[in-house]
C-alpha cells in the first residue's frame, strides 16, 4: 500500500496541469475587445484606466468560474500538487503588474501601463504554464511578444496592443485549448 501511495504521489506531482479553461480564456478575450473598443472612446486617461480595471475584474470572475468549472468536469483538484504550482508560478507577476500599475498611475507614467500588463501576464503564464501542457507556454511568450512590442509604439495605439493581446490571443489559444484538451 506504501508504495501504490508513493507511485501515486509521484506520478501527481510529475503531472501537468491540464485545467486551463480554453472557453474561459475565448469569453475573456470577447470581453477584453469589447474593453478595448469602449476604453478608446473615453476622453481622459482616468476613465481609459477605470474601463480596463472593469475588465480585468470581468476577466478574472470568467477565468476563475471557468477555470472550476472545467476542474470540476475533468474531476480534477485544483489543489493538486500541479495545480498548486501552476497558481503559485502565476500569482506573483500578477501581483507585481498590479503594484506597477498603481505606482506608474501615481507617477503620470500611464503610457508604460499597456505594455507592462502584457508582459508581466504573459511571464505569469509562461511560468505557470511550465506546469501545464505545451500550449499554455506558448500563450504567455505570445503575450510577452505583444507587450515587449508595444513598447516601441506611440501611446495611441496601447488599446490596439491591448485587444490583440488580451483579446486575440485569449481567443485564439482558448480556442486550441478547448479543442485539444477538453473545454
Amino acid at each position: 500500500m506504501d508504495n501504490l501511495r508513493f507511485i501515486r504521489d509521484t506520478m501527481e506531482r510529475a503531472g501537468s496541469f491540464t485545467g486551463v479553461p480554453g472557453w474561459g480564456g475565448v469569453a475573456m478575450g470577447a470581453s477584453a475587445l469589447a474593453a478595448a473598443a469602449l476604453a478608446s472612446l473615453q476622453p481622459t486617461t482616468e476613465r481609459w484606466f477605470l474601463i480596463w480595471f472593469v475588465e480585468a475584474l470581468v476577466a478574472f470572475a470568467i477565468g476563475g468560474v471557468a477555470l472550476e468549472r472545467k476542474a470540476r468536469t475533468a474531476n480534477l483538484s485544483l489543489f493538486s500538487p500541479p495545480g498548486r504550482k501552476f497558481v503559485l508560478s502565476f500569482a506573483p507577476p500578477l501581483l507585481v503588474g498590479a503594484l506597477f500599475t498603481f505606482v506608474f498611475f501615481r507617477a503620470g507614467v500611464t503610457a508604460l501601463i499597456p505594455g507592462m500588463w502584457l508582459c508581466l501576464y504573459g511571464t505569469g503564464i509562461l511560468t505557470g504554464g511550465a506546469f501545464s501542457v505545451r500550449v499554455v507556454p506558448a500563450m504567455g511568450l505570445s503575450f510577452l511578444s505583444i507587450g515587449c512590442l508595444s513598447f516601441f509604439f506611440p501611446p495611441w495605439w496601447r488599446d490596439v496592443f491591448l485587444a490583440v493581446g488580451f483579446g486575440v490571443l485569449h481567443i485564439v489559444f482558448g480556442f486550441v485549448i478547448a479543442r485539444r484538451y477538453g473545454g
